[in-house]
């Protein structure tokens, strides 16, 4: 009975593998290599820069070879894979990167260390959801202005929000951004301030107000600088 569990698994793994060539056998010569720098590449940010190339090809075939990353326990590559579905017109690339967003569980790969040199927990977390809020300006669609102006005042993120929001470029995240011109963090106002001069470009209707309070005399352009 075993013997036949054992074939039987066996058989499926083959198959699997089999339908994975078949998929990326039907891309691009350079999408090809381009994937396997993606599954090779341990370091995140390069990792997202070979994902940046894949998604400049527009080859879908690609992506049933990528989708297991989308279940990864490093979070931020995983995020990586999502931005390539996103981008490339599967809604499974957007709903990964909201679901990093909100996940404060500990069922992740832990990078981050102590000032003791053991792994920390809540810095991998508020690192995870930041790089994921991050990932949403990246990925420029529409539908994340919703998430992103919920987690304006989230204290893990808040900082890279008004950056993501300006990317998108969509007016709609206008009045909350004004709103976080208000805020008791300096990095915030500055933030939001940088992301409504670039939505200004897109309207006439706002101009810059003078949020320069801090004791001082400290520069809100000068506080921030996204990821």
């Amino acid at each position: 009975m075993l013997t036949i569990f054992t074939i039987t698994r066996v058989v499926c793994v083959i198959c699997l593998a089999l339908i994975l060539s078949s998929h990326l056998s039907t891309a691009l010569p350079q999408t090809v290599g381009l994937v396997e720098q993606f599954e090779s590449t341990t370091v995140f940010w390069e990792q997202f820069e070979v994902g940046k190339k894949i998604v400049a090809l527009h080859d879908k075939s690609v992506l049933p070879r990528l989708e297991p990353w989308l279940r990864s326990p490093d979070m931020r590559r995983r995020g990586n894979a999502a931005f390539v579905f996103g981008r490339l017109g599967d809604d499974r690339g957007l709903e990964t990167i909201q679901a990093i967003v909100d996940d404060r569980s500990p069922n992740r790969a832990v990078f981050e260390i102590d000032s003791a040199g053991h792994p920390n927990l809540a810095r991998q977390i508020r690192t995870d959801r930041y790089y994921a809020a991050h990932l949403l300006g990246d990925l420029k669609d529409v539908r994340a202005v919703r998430i992103l102006i919920s987690l304006l005042k989230d204290e893990d993120v808040q900082d890279i929000v008004p950056w993501s929001l300006g990317e998108i470029g969509d007016k709609s995240a206008i009045p909350p951004l004004k709103e976080a011109l208000n805020d008791k963090d300096v990095s915030v106002r500055a933030a939001a301030l940088r992301a409504l001069e670039k939505l200004e470009q897109q309207t006439s209707n706002w101009s810059e107000p003078d949020i320069l309070s801090d004791p001082g005399n400290f520069s809100d352009r000068q506080a921030v600088n996204p990821w």
